[in-house]
Formats: structure tokens, sequence, C-alpha cells
């Protein structure tokens, strides 16, 4: 009879306490886990078992004060001023860079003229006679021949075939002292006296530059 009553009260106690001896001995086997991690997991439950209670105006009111704050950063922070006026002196700097001149010297206007008047930069006082044409229409530098004009069967097509090949040209060319023959790829022309490019338009003809 006590047999009886010890073994009923065993399935009571087993009952009752099995589940917490089966996850006493699960945590005695799991060697790798320290009190100190089990505290931490525990503090963390009731951190985030804590957080959806937080009253919805302490919210409202967190959010309002960090408003403010970056208002207050936003208008007193004085680096912005000196960011947005920081690429303004730049302009000046770029300025002076595009107007520099890059050398040499253009003639102003622009002169041709016979083989006695002298090569040089032209300008409104010294008529001067270019000697760095370049053609802005063919873009081939002006070839000149003093003491010669051109034949009055030089043509387009002839020019086109053999310009920049002085000894093909002088099969064009006829002897006269005193003046010189101007000729491109598209155009030429003799002259014997000083000539105002801009008097003859159909000459596209402008300064190259006289190197100092």
């Amino acid at each position: 009879m006590a047999d009886d009553d010890l073994d009923q009260l065993l399935d009571e106690v087993e009952k009752k306490f099995c589940r917490n001896v089966s996850v006493a001995s699960s945590a005695r086997r799991d060697a790798g886990e320290s009190e100190k991690s089990r505290e931490e997991k525990s503090g963390q439950k009731k951190h985030s078992s804590i957080k959806p209670e937080q009253p919805i105006s302490s919210v409202s009111e967190d959010i309002d004060a960090l408003l403010e704050e970056f208002l207050e950063d936003d208008y007193s922070d004085p680096s912005q001023s000196k960011f947005q006026t920081e690429p303004f002196p730049k302009g000046p700097q770029v300025e002076k860079k595009l107007s520099a001149p890059s050398g040499g010297r253009k003639c102003c206007p622009v002169f041709i003229g016979g083989s006695s008047v002298t090569n040089g930069v032209g300008t409104a006082t010294s008529k001067r006679s270019c000697d760095q044409l370049r053609c802005i229409s063919c873009d081939f530098r002006v070839l000149m021949f003093d003491d010669s004009e051109w034949d009055a069967s030089c043509d387009y097509l002839f020019l086109r075939n053999n310009m920049p090949d002085r000894q093909k040209l002088r099969t064009k060319l006829r002897k006269r002292r005193g003046s010189r023959a101007y000729g491109c790829q598209c155009s030429w022309f003799s002259t014997s006296e000083t000539t105002d490019l801009r008097e003859r338009p159909q000459l596209r003809w402008v300064c190259g530059k006289h190197q100092d």
C-alpha cells in the first residue's frame, strides 16, 4: 500500500514539474551559454515588450524636439553662407583665362600688296602686306609668288588639283616685276599695289597671326 502511494506521489510530481526539469536539463547541456548572455537576452525581450507600450504623446514630443534642433542648426550654421558664396569668386579667374592673349599679333586691317610692299603686321597707319594669310573657306595657307601674276587660264580646278605644290602652280604664272600672285585652293589674286582685303570680299583670307 505504501508503494502505491509513493507511485501516485511521483506521478503528480512528474506532471507538475516535468516541464521545468526538461528545461533545466537542456540548459545544463548547453555549455556555450553563460548566465550573462541569458540576462542580456531577457533584458532585450523586456525592452522590446515595453517599447510598444510607449505613449504616443512622448513619441510626438521627441519628434518635435528633433525638428527644433534641426531648424536651429539650419539657421545658425555659419558654414552654409560660406558654401553658397564660395563658387562666385571662381568667375573672374575663368574670365581671365578666356581673355588672356594666346601670343602673336594679327593684322588689323589685313593688307596685301606687290613685291615692293614690305611684309609684316598691317595696321591702319602701317600698311604692310600680310605674309601669314589663311583661307577660312578651304582652310589652306595662302601662297605668295613675288614678281609674278596669274595667267588668265588659271581656274578653280587647277588650284584644287595642284595646291600646294609650288612647282606645278608655276605653270600658270607669268613674270611681272613688282607684282605678287596670291593663291589658296579655292581663290587666286594678283596685285602690284597695297590692297585692303575688306575691299575684296570674295577673298576669304584672314591673318593667321605673326609670331613676335
